[in-house]
């Protein structure tokens, strides 16, 4: 299966996408039961909020050979940041829009990664500095 991949433009800032090249490469979380060989046709972001041109560019990346499209974790479950894209809802529904029911759209690439707490979560405070 060829998928076309997008991400959210402001989380690009801060994630080069390497949990969810690593789902696709390694077939797991949302990719666990797809049959046959995963293909990267290409990553694009959302176009900014709020998301208006996800539909164009997934119907771009069928143009070029995608025959679905992942939404990433970053628009769907927040990741890295623990805060998911507002318009999340709505710009899955402008991605349906634009490529018809019949092509696969994923609604996440990966589970979101457990945070270690910090050490001051967890009440540890370090030594103090004397001005």
């Amino acid at each position: 299966m060829k998928i076309g991949l997008i991400r959210c433009m402001q989380t690009e800032e801060m994630c080069p996408a390497t949990r969810c090249l690593d789902a696709m490469r390694r077939k797991k979380d949302a990719f666990a039961g797809v049959e046959g060989d995963l293909e990267l046709v290409g990553v694009t972001t959302c176009g900014g909020c709020p998301g208006k041109k996800a539909g164009q560019r997934a119907a771009m990346m069928l143009r070029r050979g995608a025959e679905a499209i992942a939404l990433a974790s970053c628009i769907t479950k927040g990741t890295p940041i623990d805060y998911a894209c507002p318009f999340a809802a709505r710009l899955a529904q402008v991605v349906r829009a634009a490529v018809g029911e019949d092509v696969p759209i994923f609604d996440y690439t990966h589970a979101p990664v457990k945070k270690k707490p910090s050490a001051a979560a967890s009440g540890c405070r370090g030594p103090r500095l004397e001005a």
